[in-house]
């Protein structure tokens, strides 16, 4: 069964209605990323930090997967699919994919402050974290979510996953996002890459095949160019 690994980014996300963040209109032009995405700011203000992933969560919550997604996931009946997403949203796992790496954190989990091996899972039901929520250990509870200046923990899952790809597929993501954008160096030379997004994206690999749609139209697209 031939493997694909599947590099997703915030376009990937963006027809369910999840907001970007680099996009014009994004998130970054509307909160500055030292104050809500850095260890910095959350000891400056967490709760302003707790709200705005609170906000964030509940949103993810709301939204359903698009076709993008689903297509992704029928696929393992034919292909060994493995995801590398940069998104914090779990819309890769409810449309039924099974194989799924997350470089930047989980929304839907929140984790101690004092001991990161303490992760625990949210519900629609129960989802917003506080000032005075804590671990078992009795430390504050914080968002799941790798932030800028800290590391990515599973990166190096990530690059071994990679090199073991037939088939490397990037959808909806700029490329500029290091270090995520780093494993494409990782695929072994001669391997087929498909890259799914409407908008123009650098890449300086070469023999890059462009689907110049986005997520559900281009996964729909990929589909059939696999079928030959």
């Amino acid at each position: 069964m031939k493997h694909i690994v599947v590099l997703t980014g915030a376009g990937m996300s963006a027809e369910s209605g999840i907001a970007t963040f680099r996009d014009s209109g994004g998130l970054w032009e509307q909160y500055a990323i030292e104050d809500v995405a850095t260890p910095e700011g959350f000891r400056r203000d967490p709760e302003l930090v707790l709200n705005f992933y609170n906000e964030r969560r509940k949103a993810a919550f709301d939204a359903k997967p698009n076709l993008g997604h689903i297509g992704l996931a029928e696929m393992e009946a034919d292909y060994k699919i493995s995801i590398i997403t940069q998104n914090v949203d779990d819309l890769h796992e409810r449309a039924g994919s099974t194989n799924v790496i997350h470089l930047h954190g989980e929304l839907s989990k929140v984790r101690s402050t004092m001991d990161p091996s303490l992760i625990y899972t949210l519900t629609t039901d129960n989802s917003e974290i506080h000032m005075g929520d804590k671990c078992e250990k009795g430390s504050q509870l914080r968002p799941h979510i790798v932030w800028f200046g800290e590391a990515v923990p599973m990166i190096e899952k990530a690059m071994k996953v990679v090199q073991t790809a037939d088939y490397l597929v990037v959808i909806g993501t700029s490329l500029n996002v290091y270090p995520a954008a780093g494993l494409l160096n990782y695929i072994e030379p001669g391997i087929p890459i498909f890259l799914i997004d409407p908008n123009e994206v650098k890449a300086t690999q070469k023999g890059i095949h462009f689907i110049h749609k986005g997520a559900s139209d281009g996964v729909a697209e990929l589909r059939e160019l696999l079928k030959f």
